[in-house]
């Protein structure tokens, strides 16, 4: 959620901000109420502390013999004042708390505006690999190496769900266990987090209420108390909700390993069969907490280590900074780590890195005080995918495939496969 007091003072800067995401937001009438909501609050105020002057000499009043017939009636015409005023106050109070929900965050000051069109390629790293025979598409790959069954994932959960079979199962949990021990090595500490979820850790990671139809709900769909997490993140910014933590905590570092489920595999593209996008995939994700001092190299060092994944698994990606309306509706900045997948002639994103400031720390109302100043802060939040696998899996599959159908096992993945070198 924005900061009210920015949209206040610096009113033009943040439509600026905005329309670079392509909101083009009037706050006219949000100001209006804003400045009639504080005058409101005055008034309370004011209308409360009579009350409590007042009270107070009443049973004094009454001690002395006096009658308190006339301050009894004009406090309960106050009682009622004071009624009516909290009631107008909540109507306003609600309809900006409506309207500061709808509003995305605002983008880092060097993000171009405009959407993927703009996104800019950062570095690249590894060499497109090239064949000297046909390759092939990894579902093909796939299928024929008896690594992944389609079919009977198809059958039990519908389109867009797999069945992992055999070493496709076990190059599936060794990529897993590569992402944990890496991350474990780098001092980040495990969290298996619950895959069920309620509103508000929806509504805290920014996800409620304008995207509430994009996730799985347990309940009857009026209902809607606890969904499907989409991805771990939702999860791990929720765990110090409405808490205030010592600085000298911070960063905090986390990453979780879950299954994520998202209901926008039924859109996917003909040419995105396969892995490419499902209902249900694995992700092991990385989270920090951070102050605001400490957040841009907590970003650099969520990149980096996504990179460095990737390049231990030496398939061939590239870096892009996205531009301003091509980041989530919660993010400040997002840079993706796009791998290439053969088949599509394309790059498809496994992991975003996205910084979100004090965005979600202020919906989920997360602080720390400052150790210099004592006051109360809101902590920033980032995190990164580290990494998905169900588009690293098809990458290895095509990146790795060899000319007699077989697929070379990356060095890093080896140790738990085993010892298998080849897959075929």
């Amino acid at each position: 959620m924005l900061d009210i007091q920015l949209i206040r003072q610096q009113t033009d800067l943040v439509s600026r901000k905005l329309a670079k995401k392509g909101c083009n937001v009037d706050f006219t009438e949000f100001l209006k109420l804003d400045k009639e909501r504080r005058a409101l609050i005055q008034k309370t105020e004011e209308l409360k502390a009579l009350r409590n002057k007042v009270s107070a000499q009443i049973p004094l009043m009454k001690k002395n013999g006096e009658d308190v017939g006339q301050q009894l009636a004009e406090m309960k015409n106050v009682a009622e004042e004071v009624k009516r005023l909290d009631a107008d106050l909540a109507r306003i109070n609600e309809k900006q708390t409506t309207f500061l929900q709808s509003l995305p965050n605002l983008p880092d000051d060097d993000l171009v505006g405009g959407g993927k069109e703009n996104n800019k390629v950062i570095s690249m790293w590894g060499k497109k690999p090239e064949f000297d025979f046909q390759p092939l598409h990894h579902v093909d790959i796939a299928e024929k190496l008896h690594l992944i069954d389609y079919n009977r994932g198809a059958k039990m959960a519908g389109s867009g769900s797999w069945v992992y079979t055999g070493d496709g199962a076990l190059l599936e949990w060794a990529l897993l266990n590569y992402f944990v021990e890496q991350h474990i090595a780098d001092g980040y500490t495990m969290i298996l987090p619950p895959h069920m979820l309620n509103y508000a850790s929806g509504y805290t990671a920014g996800q409620f209420p304008k995207f509430i139809d994009d996730v799985y709900w347990l309940d009857h769909a009026e209902e809607r108390s606890n969904f499907m997490l989409p991805t771990a993140e939702t999860a791990l910014v929720n765990l110090y909700r409405d808490e205030i933590l010592d600085e000298k905590e911070l960063p905090k570092r986390f990453f979780a390993y879950t299954p994520c489920y998202r209901r926008e595999a039924g859109s996917y593209r003909a040419e995105e069969r396969g892995m490419i996008r499902g209902h249900q995939f694995n992700k092991v994700e990385m989270f920090q907490y951070t102050t605001k001092d400490g957040s841009d190299a907590a970003f650099e060092e969520l990149v980096g280590k996504a990179c460095k994944l990737v390049e231990g698994l030496g398939l061939h990606y590239r870096l892009s900074k996205l531009a301003a309306g091509d980041c989530s509706a919660s993010m400040a900045r997002t840079y993706d780590i796009e791998i290439w997948i053969p088949s599509m002639n394309d790059y498809k994103e496994i992991s975003s890195v996205s910084n979100a400031r004090d965005y979600q720390a202020r919906r989920g109302n997360m602080r720390y005080r400052d150790s210099k100043t004592g006051k109360i802060e809101f902590v920033h939040t980032l995190n990164g995918s580290g990494l998905a696998t169900s588009r690293v899996f098809p990458a290895i599959l095509e990146q790795y495939q060899t000319a007699d159908g077989k697929v070379r096992v990356p060095e890093v993945l080896q140790k738990y496969l085993h010892g298998k070198t080849v897959l075929g």
